[in-house]
């Protein structure tokens, strides 16, 4: 009876592993799990957990397992709350630990060698996770695509600056740990995709606010350009008002100034738990770090970078929503009209006040709302895009494919605020394939189609560079020193129309000084 169970057992646990991946990576095997036409790999170390020592370090990498480690779970979360509200975890909780990424392949073999997307996620780099449902892989790994999506280090753990921290790696400086948490990522995917079914030669890296301004800053990086074929932004750049980095000395000034505040002295708070850290981080009203010119993952500001001709020399697709923030802000409680609107414009831009009226002009009270947004917006992170995308059109011989996205997501028509466009990270879902009507009620099969179209576009720029395809509307590249460079309009209709609003981008280029 004791064999007979043993061979149950046995042919129990063969059939298992025929049914579920096991691939070799160069740190060990990892089995994954196969569903429908799909093979899952989640939670996987691409670093050593950066917890006690390696706290506030460069990402090492993993060290090597025995056996068969699983890889059917999402891991742990960066440490963090969720600030924004819209955000859904699945992995297991929230830790320091928290160096995973995580592989949906349609791949048969591993010598398919099917292109990849390396996502990574939005939000203000203090808070999001790669197990996001808006970020799953799925729907795009079902066109052909090898998809990826990275976790990594976020807020006090990672981007604080201190000038004792600089102090102790070789390259002299502390700081952008998540953007070095990213780059690590893409080393151990150009390293071991391949085994995945994935291409290493055609990495298209892909994020949306945050995540966009990382895709900008892995472009620019000598750190991460060997790895790159390809990369879509959505909305953001680390460019001057956007999270732009800063000098080291000011960085490690800003560390410096917050342990005086909090009261702790260098060597007391690093002995902290985690967990401590980050509930002071939190009772100190501080939202976030911002990245650092370090002279080793920036060598320079990113414009700097671009002006040279050093970043990735790669096509990119980018672009921005019609509404990323409302202008309601702006009026401080006042009521929202034309005059009041000239009287922000003059507070904010006393010494350009004739040109920006001109520049955000409503013809009458009914236009002010949708003007306000688009200088709210443009101020946000609309500017720093637009800025991007022209210098790689005036830096590089790849081409560059401008969208704006303008799909309002339908939502309660009783509900007191209605948006005048496509608000701040409302594309993630249409982008990536994972509109939900169990998230999203109000959706309608225009929606969906919406979704499927912009999808065409996104796997064949994804797969040659190129978003064009047969029943697509014709999107054109953006040439050098065009006066109204061509912009896909993403809506019910996708139309391409020549922008009319590049004059307000060059009044702002002047006005943050990034125009030199």
């Amino acid at each position: 009876m004791k064999n007979s169970l043993s061979a149950i057992f046995l042919l129990i646990s063969f059939s298992f592993l025929a049914q579920n991946p096991v691939v070799e990576t160069n740190y060990g095997k990892l089995q994954g799990e196969k569903r429908g036409d799909l093979n899952y790999f989640l939670g996987i170390p691409y670093a050593k957990p950066p917890v006690d020592e390696l706290r506030w370090k460069a990402p090492q990498e993993p060290e090597d397992w025995h056996g068969v480690k699983e890889a059917r779970d999402f891991g742990p979360a960066a440490v963090q709350t969720n600030v924004f509200g819209d955000m859904i975890y699945r992995g297991d909780g929230k830790s320091e630990d928290c160096l995973y990424l995580n592989i949906w392949s349609p791949a048969l073999s591993s010598s398919e060698k099917l292109p990849v997307l390396v996502y990574f996620y939005g939000g203000g780099f203090v808070a999001g996770d790669g197990s996001e449902p808006r970020y799953d892989g799925a729907a795009l790994a079902k066109k052909g695509i090898v998809s990826v999506t990275v976790n990594y280090r976020l807020n006090i753990f990672g981007f604080f600056a201190h000038p004792e921290l600089s102090n102790e790696p070789d390259y002299g400086a502390s700081g952008n740990y998540g953007l070095l948490d990213q780059s690590a990522a893409l080393k151990w995917v150009y390293e071991n995709i391949e085994n995945f079914g994935g291409d290493p030669e055609m990495i298209t890296i892909a994020g949306e606010s945050a995540g966009s301004i990382s895709v900008s800053a892995q472009m620019a990086s000598p750190l991460s350009t060997e790895f790159l074929a390809g990369a879509i932004g959505e909305s953001g750049a680390s460019i001057k008002p956007t999270l732009a980095p800063v000098s080291r000395a000011e960085a490690e000034q800003g560390g410096v100034e917050f342990l005086e505040k909090v009261g702790y002295t260098f060597e007391e708070f690093r002995k902290l738990p985690a967990d401590t850290i980050y509930k002071i981080y939190q009772e100190s009203g501080q939202f976030g770090f911002p990245t650092v010119v370090d002279g080793y993952f920036f060598p320079k500001t990113l414009p700097e970078i671009f002006r040279a001709g050093e970043q990735a020399q790669i096509p990119l697709l980018v672009g921005w929503n019609s509404a990323e923030v409302g202008g309601e802000g702006l009026f401080q409680g006042k009521e929202i009209n034309k005059a009041n609107f000239q009287q922000v414009l003059k507070n904010m831009y006393p010494d350009h006040f004739e040109e920006v009226a001109e520049l955000y002009n409503p013809e009458n009270d009914e236009f002010v709302k949708m003007v306000a947004a688009d200088l709210a917006s443009d101020r946000f992170i609309s500017y720093s895009t637009w800025k991007w995308a022209a210098l790689q059109v005036a830096h590089s011989t790849a081409p560059v494919y401008r969208y704006l996205f303008s799909r309002i997501r339908p939502s309660d028509p009783n509900a007191p605020y209605q948006p005048v466009g496509a608000s701040h990270a409302s594309e993630i879902e249409y982008f990536l394939g994972n509109l939900s009507k169990e998230r999203f009620p109000y959706l309608t099969e225009t929606d969906f189609e919406i979704s499927e179209t912009i999808q065409q576009y996104l796997v064949n720029f994804i797969k040659t560079g190129n978003p064009n395809g047969e029943g697509l509307v014709k999107w054109p590249s953006v040439e050098k020193d065009e006066k109204m460079p061509p912009v896909l309009i993403i809506d019910e209709v996708f139309e391409v129309v020549p922008s009319k609003k590049e004059a307000r981008y060059q009044f702002l280029d002047s006005y943050y000084g990034n125009d030199q």
